[in-house]
Parts: structure tokens; sequence; C-alpha cells
């Protein structure tokens, strides 16, 4: 048996959860929006989307992007989007814990 469990953050809505946070890291890594979205199975336009709705919600820009060309184009987090995704990874990290230890003191065995 095990504690299963979905995080996100809503103020009336849903504003950022664990597939925003996914595809943020992914663009990260390869630096691309286009390449993170293949690597996630899902089309450059529902990324672009998802992320241009979470702006809106947001408030700030979570991205930079870049257009393509002789040296190609790209995307890389703001600064405010680089604290985003550190606060809920920290954050994701610290639910994780709680909620292994709860599971272990109800049930007695860990997740």
């Amino acid at each position: 048996m095990q504690a299963r469990y979905k995080i996100w953050l809503e103020e009336g809505e849903h504003i950022f959860g664990e597939g925003l946070f996914a595809l943020l890291r992914e663009i990260d890594r390869r630096g691309s929006i286009n390449q993170a979205a293949q690597q996630m199975h899902m089309s450059y336009r529902q990324a672009w989307g998802r992320i241009k709705k979470a702006e809106e919600r947001l408030g700030f820009r979570l991205l930079v992007t870049r257009i393509g060309g002789e040296a190609g184009g790209g995307a890389e987090l703001t600064p405010e989007g680089r604290r985003l995704v550190e606060n809920f990874h920290r954050f994701l990290e610290e639910v994780d814990r709680a909620i292994g230890e709860a599971f272990a003191r109800n049930f007695g065995y860990p997740r």
C-alpha cells in the first residue's frame, strides 16, 4: 500500500502544478520549448499555451525566448520563473517528506 497525492497552486483557479513544473525544468535543461515539448510528448502549441496561461495568472513572465535563425532560437527561465521552479521543487520535497512520515506513523510502514 502507498499514499498517492497531487500538488498544485491555485488562487480561485489552477495556476501552477507538477505538469508545468516538469515542462519548465525540461525547458531549462534543453534551452528549447520545442525540444522540451517533444520530450514530454506534447505539441509545441500545447506547451506554449500552458506557459502563456500560467504567465497571465501569475502576473510575470516565466521565460525569455529568442527567435531562431543562424544561431538558432531558444528559451530560458526568467529570474522569477527560476525562483518559482526552485521554490516549488523545495515545496514538493517537504510535502513528500511530511506525507511519508505521516503515512509511516499511521500505517506502520514506509510509503
